[in-house]
């Protein structure tokens, strides 16, 4: 795997959402250096160097983490308790982008360490919207631990 840097690590299951999430990155102009992986088994492997990305450099930190909740093979709650537990990976802000309403999830997500918890919205424009001010504020604006 390329050792290129990483500002966008897009941890999402339902193409559709990923290809809509990725459009508006480019529309907006920064879908620089953007990852889109399927599943929170697959995320863990490329944030720790391990399986499929063994030898990556982990080194290069993706500046914000993207992740769904309900995915197939590992929840993203699991894999933001993972990413929270490790001292490598626990300062990468990570934003919650899910369709899951439900208070539970929300309330886990920030007792797990989730830095913004977004339910995606159904309507095109406006998740396009949403999708595109997540990355100016992320990638621009916010200033992330070296």
């Amino acid at each position: 795997m390329e050792n290129t840097s990483v500002e966008i690590l897009l941890i999402e299951d339902n193409m559709n959402d990923a290809e809509l999430a990725i459009r508006a990155f480019r529309k907006g102009n920064i879908n620089n250096n953007l990852i889109h992986l399927k599943d929170g088994a697959q995320a863990l492997e490329f944030l720790f160097g391990t399986g499929k990305f063994e030898g990556r450099d982990i080194k290069n930190k993706p500046k914000v983490i993207l992740l769904d909740l309900k995915m197939p093979k590992m929840d993203g709650l699991e894999v933001l308790t993972r990413i929270k537990a490790n001292e490598l990976t626990k300062a990468i802000p990570v934003v919650v982008l899910t369709s899951s309403k439900e208070h539970p999830d929300i309330d886990r997500a920030y007792s797990l360490g989730a830095n913004s918890y977004i339910v995606k919205p159904v309507e095109l424009d406006e998740f396009t919207k949403v999708v595109t001010d997540l990355g100016f504020y992320w990638l621009l604006k916010n200033h992330p631990p070296v």
